[in-house]
């Protein structure tokens, strides 16, 4: 009778995403907490310098990655690194065309995050404007560093894959651990966004 182990970093990933989780809990606790003590017609000023059809361009991107990063996993299960046929044909994508196409999108969206960010500040809003611009940085900023470390993370797979002589189990699981952690940002901005942009 045999015994069948979790993959011991797996295990670690999801411990180590629970305690990212905890991070965004105190970010959202702050949020709602300076919310609930500011004047409303003040915030609501503040938050009317938002760009809600941008913000929801910029989401869609991000949201779409995580199919793209889904698609990189499923074809690192099956071993598949690279294409087996035309880069036109998506079916035979292997995982680093669909990594390199998530990684794509995922610097449009620190890209479009850096747009948004230079546009308020134009308009007045920053960081040490008021406590809507405080919570507003600290929050969109710091995971929009999380999205880095996702990118940085994207880099060094593929420079695993691209390394193997024999792409098998070791590389698999660094893509299936990265896209755990890919995934979890994509959750929790689209949390971010559905309180800063639509509830505001």
């Amino acid at each position: 009778m045999s015994v069948n182990r979790p993959n011991p970093v797996s295990v670690g990933t999801i411990v180590w995403l629970a305690s990212e989780l905890m991070f965004f809990a105190g970010l959202f606790a702050m949020y709602f907490t300076i919310r609930s003590v500011m004047p409303q017609e003040e915030w609501a000023a503040q938050a009317d310098h938002l760009n809600i059809p941008y913000a929801t361009l910029n989401t869609l991107v991000l949201v779409a990655s995580s199919f793209t990063c889904q698609a990189g996993v499923t074809a690192a299960e099956r071993f598949q690194p690279v294409r087996t046929g035309s880069i036109f044909n998506l079916a035979r994508w292997g995982m680093n065309e669909w990594i390199s196409l998530t990684y794509v999108m995922g610097a449009f969206f620190i890209g479009g995050q850096i747009f948004e960010y230079a546009d308020l500040v134009e308009h007045g809003l920053t960081i040490a404007s008021s406590p809507y611009g405080s919570v507003f940085f600290l929050t969109t900023g710091f995971h929009g560093l999380h999205v880095i470390g996702g990118l940085l993370a994207f880099l060094f797979l593929l420079g695993r894959s691209f390394a193997a002589k024999n792409f098998g189990h070791h590389e698999a699981t660094t893509g299936i651990v990265t896209s755990y952690y890919w995934h979890f940002v994509d959750v929790v901005w689209i949390a971010l966004f559905m309180v800063i942009y639509i509830l505001r």
